[in-house]
């Protein structure tokens, strides 16, 4: 696509979303619908201004995942304003760890019983389409900070978390499908999965904390550190992710953990009162008088980040699902198989069922937020990601043929989980 014609179709997007998007949500239809037809209209199949292919494009659009889910990341973790030790985190850490388990395994289990992929690239393929994603779960997840509404809770604490678990399970397909796989690698990776976890979310909480309680410091003490909420936000975005990466954790989860610590430090500061029953009336005239607030300070700076990180994922958003429906554009008539149609609807109304399900066993859940919980296992640009991470890192000639199952499971995911979400979620509350 051309500078100038992109400039004109992306711009002209933002500012029509802008202009309905509010409406959207009184109508059976998400952002991530629109930006999905308006991708395939631009794509090859279309008015073919957007081109893109894989494996050519690979870096690229991993990159550009990457970078989506680490904003999203973040946002989630601003909005999850819970104790790390109190009981509301089980039900997410449930669905984060033994439903994404379960999932990645029955569908490795599927693709090679039924779908004749090698054991590797069949667990490859679970952890491309196992995890739910945190850019798309805001339609039905914590609307703001201190929502802890069973089902919201739920669905965006396991968005942040499945995604780092999603990260070990890649790395276990790709090992398996190197040659010289052996019980000593298995067992190395092993412990690099527990260092993995551990470290990265350790190293999150940190720098999350820290950074969250130093400048709440500077503004309250000294009136220092004052505005530029934006450059803490992905400051510490990229220094949470390139610290875990350079001691070999897993980034994803330390940019999650930031995003929690930094509201834990608000928490603790405001007590019982809401964030913005902390914040209070700010005068526009002195916006200083409340940022530097000993009592409101920190409020002010978790209120001002999530609003700037809010924004960025709802950007993120619209360039990544516009890239997967040009991607869909291109790959449509592949998508239309008997293949992809089953296993769209195996993993939807099958597996996720079912891993909802034995996740959940005995927890308080009713049967109705078990019912809403399992439906909204929604697919997007965390998939998006580990597609291209396998095709990056992985055979290539045995993962192309994936490509289509894979978007054909992002596509129909965002159009069922965008029409269902606003009736239903509508309805349950």
């Amino acid at each position: 696509m051309s500078e100038t014609i992109g400039c004109l179709i992306f711009g002209s997007l933002l500012i029509f979303m802008g202009l309905i998007g509010s409406s959207l949500k009184r109508l059976p239809l998400s952002a991530a619908m629109v930006y999905l037809g308006i991708g395939f209209l631009i794509g090859p199949s279309g008015a073919d201004f957007l081109s893109m292919t894989l494996p050519d494009d690979v870096t690229r659009l991993r990159i550009a995942a990457e970078i989506g889910l680490l904003i999203s990341l973040f946002a989630v973790g601003l909005r999850l304003r819970v104790p790390p030790a109190d009981r509301r985190w089980i039900l997410p850490l449930r669905l984060g760890v033994v439903a994404m388990i379960f999932t990645v395994a029955a569908i490795a289990a599927l693709g090679v019983l039924v779908l004749h992929l090698s054991l590797g690239v069949a667990v490859l393929l679970g952890a491309m389409i196992a995890p739910t994603d945190p850019v798309l779960a805001h339609e039905v997840g914590v609307r703001d900070a201190g929502d802890v509404e069973r089902v919201r809770f739920s669905l965006s604490g396991e968005g942040g978390i499945n995604d780092g678990t999603a990260y070990p399970c890649a790395m276990l397909g790709l090992l398996l499908c190197s040659s010289g796989t052996t019980s000593e690698a298995l067992w190395r990776m092993v412990g690099g999965i527990a260092w993995g976890i551990a470290s990265g979310a350790g190293v999150g909480w940190l720098l999350g904390f820290a950074t969250a309680r130093l400048v709440a410091f500077l503004r309250s003490r000294h009136g220092q550190a004052l505005g530029l909420e934006g450059f803490f936000s992905l400051g510490l975005i990229m220094l949470s992710y390139g610290v875990a990466l350079g001691i070999h954790s897993y980034g994803f989860l330390a940019v999650f953990a930031a995003g929690v610590a930094m509201r834990r430090v608000e928490h603790l500061t405001s007590g019982r009162k809401t964030p913005k029953e902390a914040v209070g009336v700010v005068d526009s005239k002195d916006i200083e008088a409340t940022s530097t607030h000993p009592e409101k300070a920190p409020a002010f700076v978790a209120e001002s980040v999530m609003g700037f990180t809010v924004e960025l994922e709802h950007l993120a958003e619209a360039g990544l699902i516009l890239l997967t429906g040009a991607l869909v554009s291109r790959y449509w008539a592949d998508m239309l198989t008997w293949a992809a149609a089953g296993l769209v609807a195996i993993l939807l109304f099958v597996i996720r069922p079912a891993a909802t399900q034995l996740a959940l066993i005995g927890s308080r859940a009713s049967h109705h937020q078990r019912r809403l919980i399992s439906w909204f296992g929604i697919r997007g640009v965390g998939s998006l990601y580990y597609l291209t991470l396998a095709l990056e890192q992985g055979p290539r000639a045995q993962l192309l043929p994936l490509v289509p199952w894979v978007l054909s499971i992002i596509a129909v995911s965002i159009v069922l989980h965008g029409i269902s979400a606003a009736p239903l979620m509508r309805r349950y509350a």
